[in-house]
């Protein structure tokens, strides 16, 4: 029973790992390039951000997750990007490590088309003995004789279509199957965990309330090809281009809020927190992250960011 209960942390920690690599943040309209390549350079500037995020904090190594992202643009509608992030669960720990190209097509007006690549590596570590092995009756398993450790190539493209008040995206930031965990047991090489493909369908719109008040609804649709989607929702009010509050939704998993503070025009800070709604709300009421964003702007540029306006 014990070793089933093993496999089954393994199986959870490998599918949250493919999500984490797979970013479902609640403040994802702010961590855009890490999610689509398309994105990288649609601000008029270098743009960085740093985000954390505890999952589930009531539940002993529950996810951790940590990105650092950058994107400028660099040439006539020609943008890169940048994004790193750590995520641990469990035995199971991830680096990835990817860059982002973009070109955007003027479309007339206000009216651009970016279409975005990306490439990179994901690191991989799984402590099948120093985190496991000496949790079972029989220590003497083949199976977790060792600890497991790969690296993986992937690809991504997404587009990004925006003007002044609204944008819609849609990308695969991984196009490539592959195994991410397989254990050879009695001569038989058994298939615990693989990469598989999501989407993320991104849109929103800043309604101009008054000339000090936005309205900022804004959602995303993310799914495995071969799987049931997750909706994401939010709604935020920004006054006076400094303090921007909101709620937001995860259909059938949890509902919360959101706020952050612009500490200067090119530096802000962000808060999100999560109260649990789904089955998990037994042992742990919530899920917080933190963001940190900077700007530095170009010279005789004026940032036109979608998520700003």
């Amino acid at each position: 029973m014990k070793r089933l209960l093993i496999t089954a942390l393994i199986l959870a920690s490998l599918a949250d790992a493919n999500a984490q690599q797979d970013p479902h943040y609640t403040q994802y309209m702010y961590n855009m390039n890490v999610i689509n390549p398309a994105y990288a350079g649609s601000k008029e500037n270098l743009s960085f951000g740093l985000l954390y995020r505890k999952q589930w904090v009531d539940i002993q190594d529950s996810p951790e997750t940590f990105t650092f992202s950058g994107h400028s643009p660099v040439g006539r509608n020609v943008g890169l990007g940048l994004s790193l992030s750590t995520d641990k669960i469990g035995p199971v720990e991830e680096t990835n490590a990817y860059g982002d190209f973009s070109y955007t097509l003027n479309l007339g007006g206000e009216h651009r088309l970016a279409l975005g690549l990306k490439a990179g590596l994901t690191f991989q570590n799984i402590g099948l003995f120093s985190d496991i092995n000496g949790s079972l009756s029989d220590q003497t398993d083949e199976a977790f004789s060792e600890n497991s450790s790969n690296t993986y190539f992937n690809v991504g493209a997404g587009f990004f279509y925006y003007t002044d008040n609204y944008y819609v995206a849609l990308s695969v930031p991984n196009m490539l199957k592959s195994k991410h965990l397989s254990i050879r047991e009695s001569g038989e090489e058994r298939l615990y965990g693989e990469e598989t493909q999501h989407y993320f369908l991104t849109a929103g719109y800043v309604f101009q309330l008054s000339e000090s008040v936005k309205f900022k609804p804004s959602a995303m649709l993310k799914s495995a090809f071969q799987a049931p989607a997750s909706l994401d929702a939010s709604a935020n009010f920004l006054f006076n281009e400094k303090f921007e509050i909101g709620a937001t939704y995860r259909l059938d998993d949890s509902f919360g809020a959101m706020v952050n503070y612009a500490i200067t025009p090119n530096l802000r800070i962000g808060y999100a927190y999560d109260h649990i709604v789904s089955d998990l709300d037994v042992t742990t009421p919530s899920s917080h992250e933190v963001i940190l964003l900077f700007d530095l702007n170009f010279p005789k540029k004026v940032s036109r960011s979608p998520r700003y306006f």
